[in-house]
């Protein structure tokens, strides 16, 4: 059927292109360019974020069971988001993957009305709805704010 001659053209055909494909070390041939042993900028707000990020998380493991987990407080505080605004088919498809960590359902719903009963939200402060989320994700339960229920 096949030809000895066009198998070894083959494999070497194979291995000719494998071989000339470049390779992503070679684009790293120069050295890092570090900080110089330098402080990071204080001010730099990616830094900041990340920070802020990583320590919502880590506050967050605290809580009791799978709630406590990473991925079910990351796709949790996402769905409540959705929901609040008004995005339900997005937050539907977010559930199935949100129950297939075995995330708890309950803690979900529990966060969610603690952000609906806090009222609407300021529109011109983006940062306030993952706020709030992450506040009622790590207490559910608690009491509204006074100047929400206003």
């Amino acid at each position: 059927m096949y030809t000895a001659k066009s198998v070894l053209f083959a494999v070497l055909s194979v291995g000719v292109l494998c071989l000339s494909a470049p390779s992503p070390a070679a684009a790293q041939s120069a050295p890092p360019q570090g900080n110089n042993g330098q402080p990071q900028q204080a001010g730099d707000p990616v830094a900041e974020a990340n920070k802020r990020a990583v320590e919502e998380f880590i506050e967050a493991t605290k809580l009791p069971g799978a709630a406590g987990k990473a991925e079910c407080v990351w796709l949790g505080r996402r769905i409540a988001s959705l929901l609040f605004r008004d995005d339900v088919d997005t937050a539907r498809r977010h559930m199935d993957i949100y129950d297939r960590f075995s995330c708890p359902s309950d803690h979900l719903r529990l966060t969610f009305r603690c952000v609906v009963r806090q009222g609407n939200i300021d529109q011109k402060s983006p940062e306030s709805l993952p706020q709030r989320v992450h506040a009622c994700w790590l207490q559910p339960e608690a009491p509204v704010a006074p100047q929400a229920a206003q």
